[in-house]
């Protein structure tokens, strides 16, 4: 069993693409926060672009099964917020390169 970190979780949920815009849910910042548990519960806080993006459910079960993927996941929870909102300054320096911010 490999050893559940924040990081080993952020890089394989470079796997989960965003349909719309085509980039992983990592480098865009929709991840708020990670909450690793001793007995292989992941709690997962995310957010989508907009409240009212049509992909919501389709990233949401992609994350849930790349989490549940994982050697030593034995529970997933993953909770979409909409506080507070994204905005395109969340994305990592990668993504802001790619869609022209920097």
């Amino acid at each position: 069993m490999s050893q559940l970190t924040e990081d080993v979780i952020r890089e394989a949920l470079k796997d989960v693409i965003d349909p719309e815009l085509g980039y992983n849910i990592v480098d865009l910042g929709l991840i708020y926060g990670i909450d690793i548990k001793d007995d292989g519960v992941i709690d997962l806080v995310m957010t989508m672009t907009t409240p009212g993006c049509p992909a919501t459910n389709y990233i949401k079960e992609g994350t849930y099964e790349r989490l549940m993927a994982l050697d030593g996941v034995k529970e997933a929870n993953v909770n979409v917020v909409w506080s507070p909102p994204w905005d395109p300054s969340m994305m990592l320096d990668d993504a802001k390169r790619y869609f022209g911010f920097v």
